[in-house]
């Protein structure tokens, strides 16, 4: 799937690499913490993990499974050629597991008043691409 590219002076889009193993077992029903321990570097289990805690009010072990979905995928935008700026495409399915984790992430740090980290992260979440979904 192409994504547009619509600053052509701005860098190129990272596209995370497919995980179609990891992808195939969350869309199988495979239960989230199994997915994690099996890939530990799957931000969209952690994605998984962390919106099933905020659903359940437990702040902490969200902020816990946000945060480490979103270093795992640093790591794998930083392999992919990213250089700490520029796009991230919500079309793109592999992208998704660092957005979601992202958009956790923010919501938590909202919930445990980490104001700062929350704009940070909502900037990060929008500079990324405006198409993900919000905090």
């Amino acid at each position: 799937m192409g994504v547009m590219h619509d600053n052509l002076l701005g860098p190129e889009p990272t596209l995370l690499p497919d995980r179609a193993e990891q992808q195939a077992a969350v869309d199988g029903g495979t239960d989230a913490a199994e997915v994690v321990a099996t890939w530990p570097d799957f931000s969209e289990g952690w994605a998984i993990l962390a919106e099933r805690a905020l659903a359940n009010d437990e702040t902490v072990a969200a902020y816990a499974y946000a945060r480490t979905g979103y270093h795992r995928g640093l790591d794998q935008l930083r392999r992919s050629g990213w250089k700490g700026f520029g796009p991230v495409p919500w079309a793109h399915r592999p992208n998704r597991g660092f957005l979601r984790a992202l958009a956790a992430l923010g919501r938590a740090a909202q919930r445990i008043g980490e104001t700062e980290e929350y704009e940070r992260v909502r900037k990060f979440l929008t500079d990324s691409d405006p198409a993900a979904p919000g905090i």
